[in-house]
């Protein structure tokens, strides 16, 4: 008995470091390849909702195209066809079209 208890009091013990060095690691992975790709996304993606325009074609996340007609704080009216104009919120349009082309 006397013996078990001397081999396992003469077992190395792993230091602190060497237990949460792993736990460590995956964090700064999780932080470099998830989290601040996507905190840059989200600052572009404000970046450009702040630098929107009267006369700016855009796409709504639902799929509707038109022209910017007016923008209050958080709401812009859309003009999708000529006279028929829809109040979208200002954080559904996803992007830019005024340099795309025109469908045929």
């Amino acid at each position: 008995m006397s013996t078990l208890l001397f081999i396992i009091a003469q077992q190395p013990q792993q230091s602190m470091l060497g237990m949460f060095l792993p736990l460590v690691l995956i964090i700064v992975v999780f932080y470099f390849f998830m989290i601040r790709p996507q905190m840059k996304r989200q600052k572009e993606t404000q970046k450009f909702r702040d630098a929107l325009q009267k006369g700016d074609k855009v796409v709504t996340s639902g799929g509707i195209y038109g022209r910017i007609d007016e923008i209050k704080d958080q709401v812009i009216i859309l003009e999708v066809a000529p006279g028929i104009k829809l109040k979208v919120d200002k954080s559904v349009v996803l992007k830019d079209m005024t340099d795309a082309p025109v469908a045929k």
